[in-house]
């Protein structure tokens, strides 16, 4: 008899729940939230000295969106925040979405080139920033830019190369000319009255665009990702439903609220159900992140896998008392195991999940969950969110491939993006026809439904015919007991196409090595064609502000050491 053959399963899941979508704008769900815990903790930014309760935090907020309005600014009109974290940029966030004006958030590590193409590109009327961050002098940036603000009256801006550009708003209580302090910002709310501030927010409606996020333009110029309430209020609601969140919960926030980790998943996830924010410092800080969690009894921390690996290498480490934490994502980059391993037991966060996602899916698409097994949160990024579809694509021909194969991850539902502001080319190079948003990653999915992310599509190096995905090999190497970080890049390699190159980091207290050893270790424990040709041990990787490893500058570092065409 003819053997019968067994039917091929796709590689598609789709992310069910008994819980509906939330309906409603981010300022309503915020209000929502107030009436129920008006005396709750809202917020806690520990540098500022600053404690907020639920209602205190509404009176703050409800300050500056009249103050907004007292500025001309009406819904649609864009909002620029350009600040690390702190209570203001919160404040701001709610304010901004309950006018209906759309916050763009501007990156704290720009400079000149990007901070103009941004106020360009997404036309700001009204900018609220900080003197400084770092090294980078925000006032002189502007002055730079912006010449007229020395001469024109505070709210009456007409800049020849910004002119939509009306109104800057600066943290500082320093008086800057042209400039309006924070502080007097928060006056002009007497010109109008709560009630006109009820009105237009009753006047908004769930799918109206609210924030704009530009993505990190490794290749051209960075792409405004536009996002409306409905996208962000339901993916922090559901990332921080499936944490188990309560009014309860206490939350760390050491990542950057300029990106959806911190003011989507972070503040609108803890605004959702009544849990309290806690900001460590305006920058990421590993003493700070221990020392906060350990005063606040906090059962809840965000980091990405960088972030972590510096608290738990911190020679104070073993003097914080961390047994409050329950739970907390590590995301932003793809997770290493041994990490994950010494999270669950050295810092007790038990219930610690992954989430996978891209700003351009708010960000959330899968994420583990609390009672998923050990192995399952540390070698996948859990299964489908819920009211979300993923397949998984042959990149080439765009065919779902079955269950186990890798191909390229797709979303679609809620969170997917309106599109990428005033770009529409490349909105459709990346959202199909019938909604499905290609992310670039590469992924598979099992007969469970788990997503495991194998690399991103242009990461992968081809040595001699042979596809390698970086993290299969960075897995590896992680096993040695004296290697802290390693990242793996391909270079152009005449013989086979492409080489793979390791950037190891060792353990601050590791003996040295050299490359010879960390080749041997390789050899019978690895396919010889992904033993790594080059091996650079160094102190760090060049990072984005999020603390993602900027692999394609490493790889143009290399071929320039390398002399490599």
């Amino acid at each position: 008899m003819p053997e019968k053959k067994t039917a091929q399963i796709d590689s598609y899941s789709r992310g069910n729940s008994d819980i509906p979508l939330l309906e409603m704008t981010l300022g309503d769900a915020f209000d929502r939230t107030v009436e129920r815990y008006p005396e709750g903790e809202a917020l806690v930014a520990i540098e500022q000295n600053i404690r907020y309760s639920y209602r205190e935090l509404q009176q703050q907020v409800d300050i500056a969106a009249r103050a907004f309005l007292a500025l001309g600014v009406k819904k649609g009109q864009r909002v620029g925040i350009w600040a690390p974290n702190c209570a203001q940029w919160l404040v701001t966030q709610f304010a901004s979405a309950k006018i209906g004006a759309i916050l763009v958030n501007v990156n704290p590590a720009y400079q000149l080139s990007e901070l103009e193409f941004t106020l360009v590109q997404s036309g700001i009327s009204a900018l609220v920033m900080a003197d400084d961050f770092k090294k980078s002098d925000y006032c002189q940036m502007l002055r730079t830019l912006v010449p007229e603000l020395q001469h024109c009256s505070i709210g009456r801006l007409n800049a020849d190369r910004f002119p939509q550009l009306k109104a800057v708003i600066n943290l500082s209580e320093q008086q800057h000319p042209g400039m309006l302090r924070w502080s007097d910002f928060c006056l002009n709310a007497s010109q109008i009255e709560q009630s006109q501030l009820l009105i237009i927010q009753r006047q908004l409606h769930f799918n109206d665009p609210i924030n704009i996020q530009y993505t990190s333009g490794t290749t051209g110029s960075p792409k405004g990702v536009t996002l409306s309430h409905y996208n962000i209020l339901n993916n922090g609601f559901f990332v921080t439903e499936n944490m188990n969140f309560s009014h309860r919960d206490k939350l760390v926030i050491p990542v950057p609220l300029y990106h959806c980790f911190g003011m989507v998943m972070g503040n609108i996830g803890c605004i959702s159900h009544g849990a309290t924010m806690i900001y460590p410092g305006a920058a990421f800080d590993p003493l700070k992140v221990l020392q906060a969690v350990a005063d606040e009894k906090a059962t809840a921390l965000y980091a990405v896998p960088t972030m972590f690996i510096s608290m738990l290498e911190h020679p104070q480490f073993n003097s914080f008392e961390l047994q409050s934490l329950r739970t907390g994502i590590m995301a932003g980059s793809i997770c290493p195991a041994q990490i994950m391993k010494a999270v669950n037991h050295k810092m007790h966060m038990h219930e610690i999940q992954i989430a996978y996602g891209m700003t351009e899916t708010s960000p959330v698409s899968s994420q583990s969950a609390a009672d998923d097994s050990f192995d399952r949160r540390m070698h996948t990024v859990g299964r489908t969110q819920p009211h979300l579809e993923h397949k998984i694509i042959d990149p080439h021909s765009g065919i779902t491939v079955a269950r186990n194969l890798t191909g390229e991850l797709c979303t679609r539902g809620y969170s997917v993006m309106l599109g990428y502001w005033q770009d529409t080319a490349a909105t459709a190079s990346v959202i199909q026809g019938d909604g499905w948003m290609r992310s670039g990653d590469l992924a598979t999915m099992d007969e469970q439904g788990y997503l495991q992310i194998v690399g991103r599509i242009k990461d992968m190096v081809i040595r001699g015919g042979e596809n390698i995905y970086p993290k299969e090999v960075e897995d590896f190497l992680y096993t040695h007991p004296l290697v802290s970080e390693v990242q793996i890049t391909g270079v152009p390699d005449q013989k086979y196409g492409e080489e793979l190159v390791a950037w190891i980091k060792l353990r601050s207290d590791a003996q040295p090595l050299d490359a010879e050893e960390i080749k041997q270790y390789c050899q019978g424990n690895i396919s010889h064609y992904k033993i790594p040709r080059y091996i650079k041990f160094v102190d760090s990787y060049p990072l984005t502000v999020t603390g993602k490893v900027q692999k394609f500058k490493m790889r143009e570092m290399a071929m320039q050491e390398l002399g490599l065409n």
